[in-house]
């Protein structure tokens, strides 16, 4: 019989490169993943439409299938006042570099939605993956005509209903243990947390979907386990961060193997979205005061992100990992998907 993960995603073991905005997925990394039997997504966030095209003619001409995922765009989620309060609160933060975070304007954006969606259906991409809530209607039937599946990242059983009643192939069931953004629809008002464990196995029973499981996962028997919860494959990001053909930042990957960085904790701080990072200065500086309100507090800090990762500046840096980050290793992305699958 076919293993599930073939039928989906066409590898031929179930761990598959989950997509990391922001740099650290790279075109390198995804054909790593896929030589090695896995199966690896782009992240499309914040990137532009011609670079997300450019990345996949790269993989396309390399004969590398992969997936791709974007950010489902949100309605303004702050104003003006809140903002410029929160703008004022971390003014000190850039002075080192002499930013002027007061004086950073608000702006929401939709990260290039519409003209992402041609280019995805343009480029005839394999699988599709949608992250902070439900994809417009239109949007996902246009993909599956054009023969793309897609996936909705859900954070509980809620979410996986609405994603299957929508009309989606499949869900990416994302534990609290994830790093990085949390894909929960409701932002403001996040549900309980949900370790991936129960959650892919719940999400499995009540929706029938394939599921791909996201979070927490540390080594092998991670991988053995959340298949035997009804997992259809596993995404791994973390573990990759500090792998030769990541593209993560050297604050980033030092941080990750820091013995003083002893712990994950969620943040909106650094974007106004709940994700899990390393505990830093930053954190604990702000996170008291930190308003939801994605993705102009992104837009905010930014520029203080960008010049404390230049400047080796860890403790203004977002650094996101998940609770397996003790066991992200250096070497090839390759020998990361030798060992997950070592235990099927």
């Amino acid at each position: 019989m076919t293993e599930p993960w073939t039928q989906l995603f066409g590898s031929a073991t179930p761990v598959v490169g989950a997509p990391m905005a922001g740099g650290a997925t790279t075109c390198a990394l995804v054909s790593a993943v896929a030589a090695a039997g896995g199966f690896g997504f782009l992240a499309a966030g914040y990137k532009t439409p011609e670079a997300v095209a450019a990345e996949l003619a790269e993989l396309r001409a390399a004969g590398t299938p992969c997936g791709v995922n974007l950010f489902v765009p949100g309605p303004p989620e702050i104003d003006e006042a809140e903002f410029r309060r929160y703008a004022r609160d971390i003014a000190a933060e850039g002075e080192p570099y002499r930013l002027d975070l007061a004086d950073v304007p608000l702006t929401h954006d939709d990260d290039h939605w519409h003209d992402k969606i041609d280019v995805l259906l343009d480029s005839a991409v394999p699988v599709v993956s949608f992250t902070f809530g439900l994809p417009d209607p239109a949007a996902l039937a246009a993909l599956r005509r054009a023969g793309t599946r897609v996936l909705v990242t859900v954070t509980s059983v809620a979410e996986a209903l609405a994603a299957r009643d929508l009309g989606a192939d499949g869900l990416v069931a994302q534990g609290t243990e994830a790093g990085g953004h949390s894909g929960t629809h409701t932002p403001r008002r996040p549900g309980p947390p949900t370790s991936t464990l129960p959650l892919v196995r719940d999400v499995t029973r009540a929706t029938g979907l394939p599921v791909l499981a996201a979070g927490g996962v540390a080594g092998p028997g991670d991988v053995r386990d959340l298949v035997a919860a009804g997992a259809t494959a596993v995404a791994v990001g973390t573990l990759l961060l500090r792998t030769d053909e990541s593209g993560a930042g050297r604050t980033h990957r030092d941080a990750l193997a820091d013995p003083a960085r002893t712990t994950t904790v969620l943040t909106r701080a650094f974007t106004g979205r709940p994700a899990r990072g390393l505990r830093n200065g930053f954190i604990e500086r702000h996170e008291a005061s930190a308003p939801p309100g994605y993705p102009a507090v992104h837009h905010l800090t930014r520029g203080m992100r960008a010049a404390a990762a230049a400047a080796g500046d860890a403790d203004r840096l977002h650094l996101w990992a998940g609770t397996g980050y003790r066991h992200a290793t250096t070497g090839p992305a390759g020998a990361v998907v030798d060992r997950l699958t070592t235990a099927l």
